[in-house]
């Protein structure tokens, strides 16, 4: 999930809950070297160990190149235990979701089930409508890059409270129906005219989940299941449904919930996976997403007109450097190396997941923390720029 506010750090999808940035001094782990030793991830490994001494509780990476796997962590994935962050830790990705179900329906589209012109109200007729919005205006393509204009019901206030802010730990363990996320967001206004310009919104990808389940026949998550999880062997990814926990192994989350006590601290690794849904369900790790975003990339997922859909890209102006394909980011790192990937945020969790174009380097990290501390964007430069 993202907040629209949220999405300035190279379209990350950062969650609401990232209030403040204080200082946590939590004990660095040594990586396990591990085969590329030596062989160019010293840098990220820096990178790594200066975000947890900033403030970061923990991290776990994987990195892939032509020297092989690299498998590392460093901090806390426990406070209270103290005991480390696990190298194969389960989190929840957060909006790297939406990658997930942009390849469904394109995958879809290349069957002839749907056109990305299509509009909204041909396949959820009724659904879109009120406050200026309407499914009639607003084509497929336009949820999955997220030119719709419709509002995002992450950044409505009274849904912050509740479920991001001082009101998570109360109602944490609510089930929330994908139409009540629709709702939330119809009771705003539209931002723009559709396909005017770029807005990041997490009810587009709750939209296009709706869509999948129209389309299918089945639910998003058993054509995730069957389309992306089964075919790649992501033994590792689930859809949690309306769980409360992460799969072993894992480690715990946590976040900054309340303005008033910004140094304050929470667990909040137990939540109801309803809550994200479509836009940001999924549970998975490093070397999953990895695997996933290789194969994307090269073409074992989509045929070649739906690859180049996918990577067809606008501009994010929240978002400096960044543009917004569909369901997939690009961006340049500092030394000029194109990557394609996403960026996903929970309350207590923070990813990246990142490729060159070729899917030969790669790298995927988790924060176990709902704050940034202003080195996400270090790490990804260390590993594919070598700087520290």
């Amino acid at each position: 999930m993202a907040l629209r506010r949220s999405t300035k750090v190279f379209g990350a999808g950062m969650a609401a809950a990232a209030l403040a940035v204080t200082a946590f001094a939590a004990p660095v782990q040594a990586a396990d070297p591990g085969p590329a030793a030596g062989t160019g991830h010293r840098a990220t490994q820096r990178a790594m160990d200066d975000a947890v001494a900033s403030g970061i509780p923990g991290i776990t990476t994987q990195a892939r190149d032509g020297r092989g796997v690299w498998k590392a962590a460093s901090g806390v994935g426990d406070r209270t235990t103290g005991a480390p962050r696990g190298k194969n830790d389960k989190f929840r990705v957060g909006s790297i979701t939406k990658s997930f179900v942009a390849t469904v329906l394109l995958q879809m589209e290349a069957e002839g089930r749907l056109d990305l012109d299509d509009k909204v109200e041909r396949h959820l007729p009724g659904v879109v409508r009120g406050n200026g919005n309407d499914g009639r205006r607003v084509r497929v393509r336009q949820l999955l890059n997220h030119t719709s204009g419709l509002f995002d019901y992450l950044a409505d206030a009274e849904y912050q409270r509740t479920y991001l802010l001082e009101g998570y730990l109360e109602h944490r363990y609510d089930t929330l129906p994908p139409r009540k996320h629709v709702r939330v967001a119809l009771a705003h206004q539209p931002l723009f005219e559709p396909g005017a310009k770029h807005s990041y919104s997490n009810t587009n990808y709750v939209l296009a989940g709706l869509i999948v389940e129209k389309v299918g026949g089945r639910t998003y998550e058993e054509e995730v299941r069957d389309r992306i999880i089964g075919p790649l062997g992501l033994r590792n990814t689930s859809n949690p449904g309306n769980s409360i926990r992460l799969p072993r192994p894992s480690s715990r989350g946590y976040a900054k919930l309340f303005a008033s006590a910004p140094d304050r601290i929470d667990d909040i690794t137990e939540m109801n996976g309803s809550q994200g849904w479509a836009d940001g369900d999924i549970i998975s790790t490093a070397g999953d997403l990895n695997r996933f975003y290789r194969a994307l990339l090269g073409g074992e997922l989509l045929p070649p007109k739906q690859l180049r859909a996918m990577k067809t890209t606008v501009s994010a102006p929240e978002s400096p450097g960044v543009s917004y394909g569909l369901g997939l980011t690009r961006l340049k790192t500092s030394c000029g190396t194109t990557l394609w990937g996403h960026g996903g945020g929970m309350v207590g969790w923070l990813s990246m997941a990142l490729s060159t174009e070729d899917g030969r380097h790669q790298l995927a990290f988790n924060y176990n923390s709902g704050w940034d501390t202003g080195f996400r964007r270090k790490i990804v430069d260390a590993e594919f720029c070598g700087t520290p």
